[in-house]
């Protein structure tokens, strides 16, 4: 999968707010420290998005699909090191599946 990294502060606060769309195939990672830090929000987006949350080898924790805009903090069932945002419809990814990122 082609992603963009967020690695600064900035980058990880703005995320993919204010966007008019999302490339493809093109997935934002942010990498957080903690579960709670993982908690995503879709605040002043213009597009529905999917959620891959990842741990810190890279399997897949938590998915959720089809997040429209302006909803507040869509939190991972288990703790996680990524959050990979792409365009809504393009997780296909299972629990347990790893993740290679690019």
């Amino acid at each position: 999968m082609k992603v963009e990294w967020a690695t600064t502060p900035w980058q990880k606060f703005m995320g993919l707010m204010f966007r008019k769309k999302l490339g493809r195939p093109m997935a934002l990672v942010l990498a957080v420290e903690s579960r709670w830090m993982a908690a995503i929000h879709t605040l002043f987006m213009r597009f529905p998005i999917d959620l891959v949350f990842l741990d810190s080898e890279r399997r897949v924790v938590d998915v959720v699909k089809n997040v429209k805009p302006w909803r507040l903090n869509i939190v991972p069932k288990k703790p996680a090191k990524y959050v990979v945002e792409m365009r809504a419809g393009a997780a296909k990814y299972k629990l347990g599946m790893k993740v290679k990122l690019e």
